[in-house]
């Protein structure tokens, strides 16, 4: 069991009997997005989905009723909200969110302490640092004694102004991300130790800038050199005077200062706190050149060969250039085209493929007027990202009609030879297997699957017969030299590949009170 949890265990009897009234005064807050400005698309407020108020425990089960973090401290839920992966966000946009919850804080100020559940990666138009910026409006309303505790993405960006303002901070350890909810509540835990314990905020917080920039796709921890690199992480963690240790890859599709790989560490001793970050900094640096793709990577092309030459279905070909889960627009029309005008795809004997997905409005439209059973034609894709296809007339039978989705709130299936197309009223990523089941369709015996993806999420992972990732255009190219990175800092890994050794020594950032 984590250090700082059993802590919390030990003392909640301590508390329990005095009444809520001696209970911390904790805040929850935060906004999550990963924005690729390397793509044309906008997000605006409604894509976060915020939450507000009590409806916020529900997404957290560790702040479920009686558990020990919800007994132990007086919870003030404000907003959050957790957006797809997606374009630029409008400056209206994290105005409006940012200044509602400003807001709700300033209602039920003052705190003991703050979480602030962030991915790290967000993009606002004419604001180089939305989180650093956040955090900092922040303070101005809750003020520096407050300590705020932050969870992020391991692909997000720590800035010097979000380090300085925050006093705990952690990272996911595992992408795929399946410790997310782990992390969030190691961020939870770590806070009510804090607080509890009357140690306060930690004396010592090291950044490490590391100047490597690398997609997801290449640092996946279920690899090497990302699986050990990240097992070194915890094992510090139990260091005397460490209270946490983190890894931040950084957002390789925005092209902001801040886009880099960090390590930080807290904690109360300073020489374990800068040991543990110069330790993993230079474990970083010293296996930069061992990344590699987590799956073969090759051209649209050879994907498809290889997939019809495949034996063991369902051949899973991830389309990378557009992955919404990634920051794509979500909406290029390049890998369906290059499939629709397939001769093997012609007709319903050929070989079977799932294309997930497409947003078509206007298809969706027109397949609810036709109806199931029945042919429909209308338009789908390149409305927001046009500049490797154009929008696309599909034409076919439709299979299948589903509304009320969270994210694509209305899914068509139109099947136009051998090939079933997901048409959605909005983008929408497919990672679980009922998202495929729930429109009558079974990925599990289908030929080839194409996925707007990039490495393949746990369950298509244990799907797949086979896989491989293809190299197609749009907002978030693996292809990081064809960006044309014009903002961020240089010399950077692996843009330019005989920089010299960096300065990887710890640095100390003060607390927002000093």
């Amino acid at each position: 069991m984590h250090k700082p949890l059993l802590a919390l265990l030990g003392i909640l009897g301590l508390f329990g009997c005095n009444g809520k009234d001696s209970l911390p005064k904790i805040a929850i807050a935060g906004l999550a997005i990963e924005s690729s400005t390397f793509s044309p698309a906008i997000t605006e407020a409604e894509a976060f989905h915020p939450l507000t108020g009590e409806e916020i425990f529900d997404y957290y089960p560790f702040m479920a009723e009686n558990t020990p973090q919800r007994n132990s401290a007086q919870w003030v839920p404000t907003l959050t909200g957790k957006a797809l992966p997606g374009g630029t966000v409008s400056r209206e946009a994290y105005d409006s969110l940012v200044n509602l919850t400003l807001e709700k804080l300033a209602a039920n100020a003052p705190y003991d302490g703050l979480f602030f559940d962030i991915h790290g990666a967000m993009s606002v138009v004419g604001l180089d640092d939305p989180e650093g910026d956040f955090i900092e409006k922040i303070r101005e309303v809750i003020g520096t004694e407050t300590i705020i505790s932050t969870c992020m993405d391991l692909h997000g960006n720590v800035s010097e102004k979000l380090a300085k303002n925050t006093d705990l901070i952690t990272a996911y350890r595992l992408a795929p991300h399946e410790d997310a909810m782990e992390s969030k509540q190691r961020a939870v835990d770590n806070l009510l130790d804090r607080l509890k314990s009357g140690k306060g905020k930690p004396k010592f917080k090291a950044w490490i800038p590391v100047p490597i920039l690398l997609p997801g796709e290449k640092t996946s921890t279920r690899i090497e050199p990302g699986k050990s690199l990240y097992a070194k992480v915890e094992p510090l963690t139990r260091h005397e005077g460490v209270i946490d240790a983190a890894i931040w890859i950084g957002y390789a599709w925005a092209d902001e200062p801040r886009n880099h790989a960090v390590v930080m560490v807290t904690g109360d001793d300073q020489q374990a706190v800068a040991s543990a970050a110069e330790k993993l900094a230079e474990s970083f640096w010293d296996v930069r050149d061992e990344f590699e793709f987590v799956a073969p990577t090759t051209t649209f092309e050879e994907a498809m060969e290889m997939a019809l030459d495949n034996l063991r279905p369902p051949f899973m070909i991830s389309d990378m250039g557009d992955n919404p889960t990634a920051g794509g627009a979500g909406d290029v029309t390049w890998t369906l085209n290059e499939i629709l005008k397939s001769p093997e795809f012609k007709t319903e004997k050929g070989p079977s493929l799932i294309y997930a997905s497409i947003p078509g409005p206007d298809f969706i439209e027109k397949a609810k007027a036709a109806g199931i059973g029945n042919i429909a034609e209308g338009m789908a894709g390149a409305a927001v990202d046009d500049r490797f296809a154009p929008p696309l007339k599909l034409k076919g039978k439709i299979l299948a009609i589903k509304e009320g989705d969270r994210h694509a709130e209305t899914e068509v299936v139109v099947q136009i030879g051998s090939v079933k197309v997901i048409v959605t009223e909005k983008r929408k990523p497919y990672h679980y297997e009922k998202d495929f089941t729930e429109l009558d369709l079974n990925p599990r015996e289908t030929d080839i699957v194409v996925v707007k993806i990039g490495y393949l999420v746990p369950e298509l992972y244990e799907m797949r017969g086979n896989w491989v990732m293809a190299l197609t255009p749009g907002g978030v190219d693996q292809d990081l030299e064809r960006l044309g990175y014009k903002r961020i800092k240089r010399p950077m890994f692996p843009l330019d590949k005989d920089m010299p050794t960096p300065d990887l020594s710890a640095r100390f950032i003060e607390n927002s009170a000093n």
